[in-house]
């Protein structure tokens, strides 16, 4: 029983310490291509190695950290060929979300959609892009809920571990995006809500689109081409 006990708590200081590095490193407060070491991490946050390296398995596993034998652990780079690959496939992948979330007869999470909408509004309105991004993010999370698509929200949060930094990145920097972003995500949570599947995944893919295309030129002057 003591062992059990000993093994969840366990289980519970990685996941949390996962969740503390996965939002350090999505909010670049761990920069792209920093050094981590488990010695470091331990000693930051007062915990023993063994759940340090649970937690680095599973940001690992998400794709924000990259560990080479024999060299060691870093957080993932970033760059315009990431970028543009993580964006490419969101287009297709949010517009089926969005679709499939306009279908669904779930009163309750559409209202928490225009929740998360009016979160952004005062957001914009403040020039908060901190709380705009977690306003945003949470829209996208209950369009997935309410897309109730096992094998599309495995498929879209794999990528979306990625895509944050830039999302959080493009807010911080380009107040027009934040624009552009809110603009075109009251049309579409307007078409969820108002069960017009194929409106929402239109106008879904074209955001995405439009952000993935305005945003480029940022992302490859402050992160670069290429990983290498």
């Amino acid at each position: 029983m003591n062992g059990r006990k000993i093994h969840n708590l366990s289980a519970g200081i990685s996941d949390n310490l996962a969740a503390v590095l996965e939002d350090e490193i999505v909010t670049l407060g761990l920069a792209p291509r920093a050094r981590l070491t488990e010695e470091d991490i331990a000693e930051k946050y007062g915990v023993s190695r063994s759940p340090v390296r649970d937690a680095l398995r599973t940001l690992e596993r998400e794709g924000l950290v990259i560990r080479q034998a024999r060299k060691g652990i870093w957080v993932a780079p970033m760059s315009l060929r990431d970028f543009d690959e993580v964006y490419t496939c969101r287009i297709a992948l949010e517009a089926l979300a969005s679709e499939a979330a306009a279908r669904s007869d779930n009163p309750k999470l559409k209202d928490e959609l225009g929740e998360a909408l009016e979160d952004m509004r005062r957001a914009h309105i403040a020039g908060d892009a901190h709380s705009f991004f977690t306003a945003d993010v949470r829209g996208s999370e209950l369009i997935y809920e309410l897309a109730d698509n096992q094998t599309l929200r495995r498929l879209l949060e794999g990528l979306e571990k990625q895509a944050l930094r830039y999302r959080f990145f493009l807010y911080k920097v380009a107040p027009d995006l934040v624009r552009l972003s809110f603009d075109e995500s009251a049309e579409i949570i307007a078409a969820i809500r108002e069960a017009r599947p194929n409106d929402a995944k239109v106008q879904s893919s074209a955001l995405i689109e439009k952000l993935w295309k305005a945003a480029r030129d940022i992302v490859e002057k402050e992160f670069g081409a290429d990983n290498a």
